[in-house]
């Protein structure tokens, strides 16, 4: 019953509507025009974040088919839920008009395009009369609230986990949208660790920096062989690592003693026994007789312009002492994939270095992956 006087009711406010406009029209008077409310049309509010109790940027987007004129509002209610304003502002919302970027204000004392405040959980944005800004009929509009908003540092909070509703008006028009707040997924997934260290041999002949190697050496034996005096000779070998370690690696060298022979002579390290540990450029043995550290001496560098230090030995032209304590010779600061550099070693004596056969040291090398 009450549908059927509710039809009622509508068919006579129409002819009533229909014969005081053929009456206006039949005295020869203006037929007055009514605006026709309808529906916005393509209606979404996008989420940065659906997260229950999350800030979110909120945007907007809808068309209006009959248009906002000046002077004009359009509402957006925040209330189911309720979604928390907190410090929302004027500040943290831009409107688009057609994708025009219209200025907003907290209100429309000034001479700003919209005015844009909170009451409550509602939302109006105003169009400023006599400042200009409207909505053509069949105008898209899109509202951004939130850090999407240009100089935006406020967002709206969501509510519990669940299905909102969205009133919106635009002038006369008006429609509603949903929105889900859903708990967030957590997605996990493992990648195995990949680290590989691997020796390769250096052939003679090899550019290393400044140098030539003039002997070939293998993964596990560097062989200088026999040496004369003022004929400095170099050896090398090549580093390989593959890692998948976020901060990548780093490899040392370190020795377990100078050049020694059963006799307990010694080769000893760059330079003269110094011991050098900031790179320079090689040097002969000074040869000083009753001076047996500076008969001889070896050391090494590296090609690796990545260190921790950087391009600490220029290529490859600039040597320290082998030490007994670790020497950084090899580094990458992110994952690599069969990245490579090269070891050089280097001897040189003077007549003045005491004869053996058995000179030996052993070089250990350290690669750690650096996650």
């Amino acid at each position: 019953m009450s549908r059927t006087s509710n039809t009622f009711s509508v068919l006579q406010a129409t002819a009533a509507v229909a014969s005081i406009a053929i009456i206006m029209w039949s005295l020869g008077l203006p037929v007055m025009q009514f605006a026709q409310a309808a529906n916005v049309t393509t209606l979404t509010n996008t989420l940065s974040d659906s997260g229950p109790g999350n800030g979110s940027d909120h945007t907007i987007e809808f068309i209006t088919p009959t248009g906002v004129v000046n002077g004009e509002t359009i509402t957006v209610d925040f209330s189911d839920g309720p979604f928390v304003v907190g410090s929302v502002d004027f500040s943290d919302i831009d409107v688009q008009a057609t994708s025009t970027d219209l200025t907003v204000a907290a209100d429309c004392t000034g001479s700003d395009q919209v005015g844009a405040a909170f009451t409550g959980t509602v939302l109006t944005i105003t169009f400023c009369t006599g400042d200009g800004a409207s909505l053509d009929a069949g105008a898209s509009t899109t509202i951004e609230i939130g850090l999407n908003a240009d100089g935006g540092d406020a967002q709206l909070v969501n509510p519990t986990a669940g299905s909102y509703q969205f009133p919106i008006t635009a002038g006369v028009d008006t429609g509603e949208t949903r929105v889900m707040i859903l708990d967030s997924v957590t997605v996990s997934a493992t990648v195995d660790t990949i680290f590989t260290f691997t020796v390769n041999a250096v052939a003679s002949g090899a550019t290393i920096g400044s140098d030539t190697t003039g002997t070939t050496t293998t993964p596990t034996a560097i062989a200088f062989g026999e040496l004369s005096a003022g004929n400095p000779l170099s050896a090398a070998q090549q580093l390989e690592v593959s890692t998948n370690a976020a901060n990548g690696f780093a490899v040392t060298v370190q020795t377990n003693q100078q050049l020694t022979s059963a006799n307990g002579a010694v080769i000893d390290g760059y330079r003269d026994g110094g011991f050098d540990t900031v790179p320079d450029v090689w040097l002969p043995p000074s040869g000083t007789p009753g001076a047996p550290n500076e008969a001889g001496h070896w050391g090494l560098t590296s090609d690796d312009t990545t260190l921790s230090g950087g391009d600490i030995y220029t290529g490859g032209t600039k040597f320290v002492s082998a030490s007994t304590t670790p020497v950084e010779v090899f580094r990458n600061d992110t994952p690599i994939d069969a990245g490579t550099a090269n070891v050089l070693y280097k001897v040189e004596i003077t007549a003045l270095q005491e004869a053996a056969d058995d000179y030996n040291a052993t070089l250990t090398y350290v690669a750690t992956p650096i996650f």
